[in-house]
């Protein structure tokens, strides 16, 4: 299970020559369990990669703590890293290699014994559908084909929690579907996944429960038919735009 209890984060940004504080998130609470898919929904600069970001490990939250599997980052940190895989946004593959090299690159990072990295290539290119381009240079491949390779880069290893950041965001029909696909049947297979994305329809489609989040603060949490039946309207979207402009108006 990754907990995350009252996560904040703070920063400084000089404006006009002054210090300024401002939260990029704050008070920040979720639990997303084994076999669920818990979306993260809000748009652009609502904090979502920050907080991704603080679960993943990579930077530590002003207040607050996240616990996965019963333990912290402060507690075991390495033990927890092997045991996730993060998506980031903004990630950059080597683009003069192919992507059975760089699969093999991340077996060897982890340790993943010869025949069990080759059993692992071929299950994640079945999976992610990359056989036909899996041995073509990773910078001749579309925006959607290198995506998937990000994402079995990332899995390689095959951890118990997913952390996934925008995971088709820009991409064609056909890569987001695949994307998709995948993820739902990796939570049939009992993997624990944080799902971070702008697209209501998509957390509509796969999440077991999202967690809204406008400003650096979460708004309502919920499963998608809770949230639509308290706001009374017929989907996401809409019900984002009522929480959000009722807050405003108190």
């Amino acid at each position: 299970m990754i907990k995350v209890e009252n996560v904040s984060k703070k920063f400084i940004k000089k404006d006009k020559k002054k210090e300024v504080e401002f939260y990029a998130d704050k008070d920040i609470s979720l639990e997303a369990k084994e076999g669920e898919i818990v979306g993260i929904l809000g748009p652009n600069g609502a904090g979502k990669t920050t907080l991704l970001r603080i679960i993943a490990g990579i930077m530590e939250p002003t207040k607050g703590k996240v616990v996965i599997n019963n333990t912290t980052y402060k507690e075991n940190e390495i033990e927890i890293k092997k045991e996730i895989a993060f998506l980031s946004g903004n990630t950059k593959l080597y683009k003069d290699i192919s992507c059975r090299e760089l699969l093999k690159m991340c077996g060897d990072y982890y340790k993943i014994p010869k025949g069990k990295q080759e059993e692992r290539i071929k299950e994640l290119s079945k999976y992610l559908e990359l056989d036909s381009f899996i041995d073509q240079r990773i910078g001749n491949l579309s925006t959607g084909q290198t995506q998937r390779v990000g994402i079995a880069r990332c899995i390689m290893h095959d951890p118990k929690y997913y952390i996934l950041d925008e995971a088709t965001s820009g991409l064609d029909i056909i890569s987001s579907e695949v994307i998709l696909d995948f993820v739902k049947k990796e939570r049939d297979r009992g993997k624990c996944i944080l799902y971070s994305t702008h697209y209501m329809e998509e957390a509509e489609n796969i999440c077991n429960k999202v967690v809204l989040i406008h400003q650096g603060k979460v708004v309502k949490t919920g499963t998608p038919e809770e949230i639509v039946k308290d706001t009374k309207t017929t989907n996401l979207r809409d019900a984002f735009f009522r929480i959000i402009r009722g807050e405003n108006n108190e």
